[in-house]
């Protein structure tokens, strides 16, 4: 087993490039050696090129490695994402968080610092990250999440132990069920809900398939807008006039899903495009 930090960050990435085009091979080489050796981010790797790696780290490597191989996600390997500078504990019971999850977050925040205490309801909450980091960026806020499944929020609750103690959470199906908010309460519901249609399961990758938990991502063919419809209804009962509606979506159904909202009496109706330019946000004032 290669002795210094550089050798076995090589060492990692050459062993990747079997099962991963050499770019990711080596960005994951480097996630795993700093989660190892518990660096702060790639100078500290860097910095530390010709250090020797301990035994009992280098002891932990062929296992990891294997798990690699088979196209289990790197954020499951190792038990944690990185989320708004929080280091999120994830499972196979939550989605790994998106970087454009994050940039939902950032928008938020941004546009509620006006709001002296802001209530907000995450939907779907899953590891927690777009309300821990809400709650992380507007510290008067009152912030609740839901979620259907208690593995995820066994995950959430211990990533809030850590980030956000404050936050609430509660278990239930939102499509039956309406969260313990007073109606008309609310400024902000956001959710990240299932978008991806059956018929685009072609097209993902395989360790999305295999890994993460499918609730959280399909949802029929002939009703892709199934959790919008529900989201846009909910946020007529609990948010406040003027309160607003923010969804992550399928980009393929960012005019459709504004004309939903349109249609279900909000105001001010936008798609937000993310870093790529691709429609990832819609956003609609009650």
């Amino acid at each position: 087993m290669p002795a210094t930090v550089r050798a076995l960050t090589d060492h990692l990435a050459a062993a990747l490039a079997a099962a991963y085009p050499a770019a990711e091979a080596s960005a994951v080489a480097a996630l795993v050696v700093e989660h190892l050796l518990g660096f702060e981010g790639a100078l500290q790797r860097r910095m530390a090129a010709a250090a020797p790696v301990p035994a009992a780290v280098q002891a932990q490597v062929p296992v990891l490695l294997a798990r690699l191989l088979a196209h289990e996600p790197v954020q499951y390997v190792l038990g944690v994402a990185h989320f708004a500078g929080m280091e999120l504990e994830v499972t196979p019971a939550t989605l790994i968080p998106r970087p454009e999850t994050e940039e939902l977050a950032r928008f938020i925040g941004n546009e509620s610092q006006h709001l002296r205490q802001p209530s907000m309801l995450d939907v779907g909450t899953g590891t927690g990250c777009l309300a821990l980091a809400l709650a992380r960026a507007l510290p008067t806020a009152t912030v609740r999440a839901v979620d259907v499944s208690a593995e995820a929020l066994a995950v959430a609750g211990r990533n809030a132990a850590r980030y956000a103690p404050q936050v609430v959470f509660e278990q239930l199906d939102i499509l039956r069920q309406t969260p313990a908010v007073l109606p008309g309460s609310l400024d902000v519901l956001v959710s990240n809900p299932p978008y991806v249609r059956e018929s685009e399961r072609a097209a993902m990758r395989a360790n999305v398939l295999a890994w993460e938990p499918a609730t959280a991502l399909f949802v029929p063919d002939d009703d892709p807008l199934l959790f919008y419809r529900r989201l846009a209804a909910l946020g007529q009962e609990l948010l406040r006039p003027g309160g607003r509606l923010y969804v992550e979506i399928n980009e393929a159904f960012s005019l459709e899903t504004q004309a939903l909202l349109a249609q279900h009496g909000y105001a001010e109706v936008r798609g937000v495009a993310d870093m790529f330019g691709r429609d990832r946000m819609v956003v609609g004032v009650r």
